[in-house]
C-alpha cells in the first residue's frame, strides 16, 4: 500500500512538472514584464505643476507607471521623440498608433520591431484600449536598460547609488506638465544567508518525521506538520495576491483574474497545502502521503518560484523587501520540511512489518 502511494506521488509530481512546462508560455507571455525581483528602485517624485485628481506610482517593482487621471479633462503622455503616445480621458484610454513609444513600451526590453507606420512626425492616430481611466506602461526614461550597471555602481557595488533623476512630458489640453522621478542602484542582500537559513529551517521541520509515528510524539509530529503546512499555504497565496496588488489590481474581480491567469500555480498549491494540513490535523488515513506531496507542490511552485527575492533588493509586492524574503523562506521551510517530514513517515511505515 505504501509503495503503491510513493508510486502514485512519483506520478502526480512528474505530471505536475509536465504540466508547469506546458503551461509556462501563456503564463509567461501574461506577466513576462513583471520581474520576481530587481536592483533598481524607481520612485515617482509628483506630477509639476500640480493636477488634482492626477495619480502616478510606479507598480510591478518599477517595471511600469500606473497613471490614473480622475481630472475629468484628457491627459496626454508624451513619447520618446516629442509625439502624443497616450491619451487618457473620461473617454477611455487611447494609444497613438503612429508613435514609435506605442511598440517599445509593450515590452519590459524595448526591442520591438517597429512597424512602418510609426513616425512621430505623422498625425495621431488613436486606438481605444480600455473605458477606464486608468493606463499602465513601461518607459525606457523611468527603466535601466544596459546589461552592465552604472560604472558608479560597478565600482562600488555595495552602496546606495542614484543612476538618474527622470521625467516624462504630459500635456493637458494645450498646458504642458511632467511626472517627475528618481531611478536608484540598492545593493542586494546576501542571498547565501537567506538560503542556508531556508535549508536549516526545513531539515528542523523535517526531523518531525523520525519521531515514530505510532508513538504519543509521532501524533503530534503530525499535527505539528499539520499547522505548518497550512501557515505555509496561506503564504503561499498571500504572496502572489501580494504581487497582483502592486501590478495594479484592483478589488477581489482584479486579483482573482490575476491569479487565474498568471499565477495558477502558487494558488492552488498554496490551497492544496491548507488542504493538506487540515487532512493531518483530522489524522485521516493516508494523510502522510498529503503532507509529503502537498509539502513538494508548495516548496517547488510558491517558495522556489518566487526566491529571486533571496537575491533581489526590490520585491514586486507592496511589502518591504525584508517581508517579502521572510514570507518566500517561510514558504520553502514548511513545504519542504512537511515533504521531507512526510517520506521519512512513509519509509518508515513501509518497513513496519504487517500482521494478518
Amino acid at each position: 500500500m505504501i509503495r503503491t502511494l510513493l508510486g502514485r506521488a512519483g506520478l502526480v509530481a512528474a505530471a505536475a512538472g509536465l504540466a508547469t512546462v506546458i503551461g509556462a508560455a501563456p503564463a509567461a507571455a501574461h506577466g513576462a514584464d513583471a520581474p520576481d525581483g530587481t536592483d533598481y528602485r524607481t520612485r515617482t517624485t509628483g506630477v509639476t505643476p500640480a493636477r488634482p485628481g492626477l495619480e502616478v506610482r510606479v507598480i510591478e517593482a518599477g517595471a511600469r507607471l500606473e497613471l490614473t487621471n480622475h481630472t475629468g479633462r484628457t491627459i496626454e503622455v508624451i513619447g520618446y521623440s516629442g509625439e502624443p503616445y497616450l491619451r487618457v480621458g473620461p473617454d477611455g484610454v487611447f494609444e497613438n498608433s503612429h508613435s514609435p513609444a506605442t511598440y517599445l513600451n509593450s515590452t519590459i526590453t524595448g526591442d520591438t520591431t517597429l512597424p512602418a507606420d510609426a513616425d512621430p512626425a505623422a498625425p495621431p492616430s488613436w486606438q481605444r484600449v480600455d473605458d477606464g481611466t486608468t493606463v499602465r506602461w513601461h518607459d525606457q526614461r523611468a527603466l535601466w536598460q544596459e546589461s552592465e550597471p552604472p560604472a558608479a555602481v560597478r565600482a562600488a557595488p555595495d552602496r546606495e547609488h542614484r543612476v538618474r533623476d527622470w521625467t516624462i512630458p504630459l500635456r493637458d489640453g494645450a498646458e504642458p506638465a511632467r511626472i517627475s522621478g528618481t531611478l536608484d542602484w540598492v545593493p542586494p542582500p546576501d542571498a547565501y544567508t537567506w538560503w542556508a537559513v531556508t535549508i536549516v529551517g526545513a531539515l528542523a521541520v523535517g526531523a518531525l518525521g523520525l519521531l515514530a509515528a505510532a508513538a504519543p510524539a509521532g501524533a503530534r509530529a503530525l499535527a505539528a506538520l499539520g499547522v505548518l503546512l497550512m501557515i505555509g499555504g496561506a503564504l503561499a497565496v498571500g504572496y502572489p495576491v501580494g504581487r497582483e496588488l502592486d501590478a495594479g489590481a484592483r478589488g477581489v474581480g482584479g486579483v482573482l483574474v490575476g491569479l487565474l491567469s498568471g499565477q495558477i500555480w502558487s494558488l492552488l498549491t498554496g490551497l492544496g497545502a491548507i488542504a493538506a494540513g487540515w487532512y493531518a490535523l483530522r489524522r485521516r488515513p493516508a494523510a502522510d502521503f498529503a503532507v509529503a506531496l502537498a509539502g513538494a507542490c508548495v516548496a517547488l511552485f510558491a517558495g522556489v518560484g518566487n526566491a529571486a527575492v533571496f537575491a533581489r533588493s526590490v520585491a514586486p509586492v507592496p511589502w518591504s523587501p525584508g517581508i517579502a524574503r521572510v514570507l518566500v523562506a517561510v514558504v520553502l521551510v514548511t513545504g519542504a520540511g512537511a515533504a521531507t517530514a512526510g517520506i521519512l513517515r512513509l519509509h518508515a511505515a513501509s518497513r513496519t512489518p504487517t500482521h494478518t
